[in-house]
């Protein structure tokens, strides 16, 4: 990202210099739809993000620049002064987050520009939050621990921007470091960092550009499926909370209680938490040819018992096995966006000349391809 461009706006607008602050997006390697059922997820932060300069203005006034919008906004910062914009609410939320928690901030001036794909889903929501989470925290000097800073950012969207979001990815984007992934356990919120240095594999996003309106709504039922499914099994074992605590027998012992299809969602997603810490133990092995067969399996998962997916990605996923990709699975909520992709490096460009080939040729676009690193978590940039 050209940060010259964040500098010449923020002295043309603003006069003085501020402070560059960054954060990122990120991919999730193997867990999905287990967060809500206090499951794992595998998240590393990425080398794109967005970064921010700010500086404090003394008033009790937030002037915003988004630069890739090329829209401005000035708001205050009480309850009653939330912006119009649904980009600013992020910044507006995060302030009203921190001052609810009681700690005292001000105004500032800043203008933020950002290099993750949008739609792709990297979460470059969540690295909007985390930029002004960490940058707040620095500037007032408040020593808000970092996992409240991700929790802020959590809070910022289930209140002010209608996502009743899990804590994956303000986590990922606060707590990435390079060349390493995280296993966070969504229940107690505890995690590990493991090394992933795939040497003669690459990481790949083949982005289908589609996504299909499904989304939320499907979202919210299969969330409600698998609450059902715990409902029934807590009957006869009153400590299950979650499909986590869950094991296949118990789940076959309500098989005639609930519906075929709530049955389905509730084995994908047992299986599903089970993958996760499989490919824990692979990547401590180094045992790259396992992470790849449980990504395979994690989409057959996703399309065929948690009907997630679509034919778009289904169609990637399928070019994927027949290129001699390791692993390949859709990555997300599902219904469009990305699927990820281990590639060794030998395979790589003829997998991603056949993907834009064949997909073209199918459904008349090519797909978007970004290639994966895997980098540091929020930070302030030294200058």
């Amino acid at each position: 990202m050209d940060i010259l461009d964040i500098r010449n706006k923020f002295t043309e607008l603003y006069g003085e210099p501020g402070v560059l602050y960054t954060s990122p997006g990120r991919i999730n390697l193997i867990g999905e739809h287990t967060d809500y059922n206090g499951g794992f997820v595998f998240p590393g932060a990425v080398d794109k993000g967005i970064t921010a300069e700010i500086r404090l203005n003394g008033s009790d006034r937030v002037r915003a620049f988004a630069l890739d919008l090329n829209e401005s906004v000035e708001f205050g910062l009480k309850e009653e002064d939330v912006p119009a914009q649904s980009w600013a609410r992020y910044i507006f939320g995060i302030c009203r987050e921190i001052q609810k928690k009681g700690h005292s901030i001000g105004g500032f001036d800043t203008v933020f520009k950002g290099d993750v794909p949008l739609g792709a889903g990297m979460s470059s929501s969540a690295a909007l939050e985390s930029t002004f989470a960490f940058a707040l925290n620095d500037l007032f000097k408040l020593n808000i621990r970092p996992f409240d800073l991700a929790l802020m950012g959590q809070a910022t969207e289930h209140n002010y921007c209608g996502v009743k979001c899990g804590i994956m990815d303000q986590f990922a984007s606060v707590f990435g470091k390079e060349g390493q992934l995280m296993c966070l356990d969504c229940r107690s919120l505890d995690y590990q960092y493991y090394p992933f240095d795939p040497k003669g594999y690459k990481l790949v996003l083949v982005d289908s550009v589609v996504k299909h309106e499904l989304a939320s709504s499907a979202y919210n039922k299969r969330r409600e499926s698998c609450e059902r499914v715990v409902e029934a099994i807590a009957g006869k074992y009153p400590d299950v909370k979650f499909l986590r605590d869950v094991d296949m027998d118990m789940l076959k012992e309500v098989k005639n209680q609930v519906s075929e299809e709530d049955y389905k969602r509730a084995e994908y997603v047992i299986e599903e938490i089970q993958r996760v810490l499989d490919v824990a133990d692979a990547l401590v092995a180094k045992d790259y040819e396992t992470v790849g067969q449980k990504m395979y399996e994690t989409h057959e998962g996703m399309s065929k018992l948690y009907e997630v997916s679509c034919e778009e990605l289904d169609y990637l996923n399928h070019v994927a096995k027949q290129c001699g990709v390791t692993g390949s699975r859709v990555m997300g909520g599902g219904f469009g966006g990305c699927t990820i992709n281990l590639v060794k490096e030998g395979l790589y460009d003829g997998f991603i000349r056949e993907v834009k080939r064949r997909y073209l040729e199918k459904f008349g676009r090519e797909p978007k391809i970004y290639d994966v690193v895997i980098s540091n978590g929020s930070r302030k940039i030294e200058q």
